[in-house]
């Protein structure tokens, strides 16, 4: 083995110390994605105890904007407290509200306490894309990078089956309680792990955006609340009044002294503001998966949980393709290569689904390999794209650029959904669940086509 191989091998990784650092920034990363998807799948008996059936998909929306704004906050935390303190703030947050979810007599009291605790799951995912930098050489980035790819992905194929145990046996409440239990392990993980004396970021705290941070934060509200909407007319004033915002926003990044992102992120002509694009678009396109489980019992006839393995090959596919590339010599080939197979995957998928008179022993394999092709066209680079952010910010404003990525996240989930929303309540989703398949997946591929294109600029 070369000596630059060695350097950037998972040994390399793993020795002097790292493994206990991995699994911190790995643990932070899981506990946003696994309360996320544990909380998800326990609401229907949640608003079967409780009530608040009107305001179910709130507790989603909610946590997802409370965590863009933890996330956004990070950078400034870290320089004013240190990334020890702010693991146990991030840590106590997330605390407070599962015990808040847990103790919660109504709808408006967990609504809270989602609230609460995405601020903390949010500033511990962007803590853990800002922990990689500062814990490790430059060589080992994308290995890290890939530990927490890995992280999520285990935490999508976990989440659903152990939210799902808590739901059958009646006890939601136990879900929060063991949120927090992991919460109090996540804490003791951080003492004995982190270094005594982690580098603080140089410089004098970060200043927030605070009104650009608020733009951004209604404007997810509008796409959330648009998704929602049954009326078309609804749909739309949601999405161009979420369009509008995004637009300020961006004026602002530009324009403005104090920013929520790194100078350029907003300008797609820009290497940094190419990488974010295709962050996006390729968020945006992987989005598309939370319809897959309902137009396989509704096309395909397949039980809840079958289908649901179904879905969870995509997030089996991201997991290895980000195991297995992450140590690849040529990044740029496979910055390329991954939109292009999440594009056929969607574009299978766009074939697929709506043919409800395929017999399952053709359409199942072929909807397998269409989850596991668009899953793995995203572990193929999300490694590489995280590190090329590092690489490529600029100078005084890697720690900002480091915290934005989570920022990042939030803003394609947000809109990967809410297009999705819109685009199959138009099509008719539940009238003519084969036209709203084919319109979506088909829509859908253009977003990784678009992000391939952005990604030829890479250098």
């Amino acid at each position: 083995m070369s000596e630059t191989m060695a350097e950037t091998s998972w040994f390399a990784l793993l020795r002097n110390g790292n493994a206990s650092r991995c699994a911190v920034v790995g643990g932070g990363m899981m506990m946003h994605a696994v309360s996320t998807f544990i909380v998800t799948t326990i609401l229907p008996s949640v608003v079967q105890e409780i009530g608040g059936l009107r305001y179910f998909a709130w507790s989603t929306t909610l946590y997802v904007v409370a965590s863009l704004l933890g996330g956004a906050n990070c950078a400034s935390l870290l320089r004013r407290v240190g990334a020890r303190n702010a693991y146990r703030l991030a840590l106590a947050l997330f605390t407070l509200g599962a015990v808040i979810g847990a103790l919660a007599p109504s709808m408006a009291v967990l609504l809270l306490g989602r609230f609460v605790q995405g601020l903390g799951a949010g500033t511990m995912s962007a803590l853990s894309f800002s922990m990689v930098r500062m814990l490790f050489a430059q060589p080992l980035w994308t290995r890290a990078l890939t530990i927490v790819s890995l992280a999520w992905g285990v935490a999508t194929l976990g989440g659903p089956a152990i939210g799902g145990i808590f739901a059958e046996s009646g006890a939601w409440r136990a879900a929060f309680w063991s949120l927090a239990g992991l919460a109090v392990a996540m804490a003791l993980l951080v003492e004995i792990s982190l270094p005594k004396r982690v580098i603080r970021p140089e410089g004098p705290a970060l200043p927030v955006a605070r009104l650009s941070l608020a733009i951004l934060a209604i404007s997810a509200l509008c796409i959330s609340a648009s998704s929602m909407a049954t009326q078309t007319w609804l749909n739309l004033v949601g999405v161009a009044l979420a369009a509008a915002g995004l637009a300020w926003f961006a004026w602002r990044e530009a324009h403005g002294a104090v920013r929520v992102l790194p100078r350029g992120s907003c300008d797609p002509r820009s290497t940094i503001g190419g990488i974010y694009g295709a962050m996006l678009l390729l968020l945006i396109g992987v989005n598309s998966e939370i319809f897959i489980p309902y137009f396989l019992q509704h096309l395909h006839a397949m039980t809840p949980l079958h289908a649901g393995y179904v879905s969870a090959m995509m997030a089996g596919g991201w997991s290895a393709a980000a195991l297995l590339s992450s140590g690849r010599a040529k990044p740029l080939t496979l910055l390329r290569a991954g939109p292009l197979v999440m594009a056929a995957g969607l574009v299978i998928t766009c074939v697929v689904m709506p043919q409800s008179a395929w017999p399952n022993a053709l359409a199942v394999p072929l909807l397998v390999v269409a989850m596991v092709a668009m899953g793995g066209g995203m572990g193929m680079c999300w490694p590489h794209l995280g590190a090329a952010v590092f690489t490529n910010a600029p100078e005084g404003e890697r720690d900002l650029a480091s915290a934005s990525i989570t920022s990042i996240i939030m803003i394609g989930n947000a809109f990967g959904s809410a297009t999705g929303g819109l685009v199959t309540n138009l099509a008719g989703m539940a009238s003519t669940p084969g036209v709203a398949a084919f319109i979506l997946y088909a829509m859908f591929a253009c977003a990784p086509l678009a992000a391939a294109f952005a990604t030829r600029r890479l250098k």
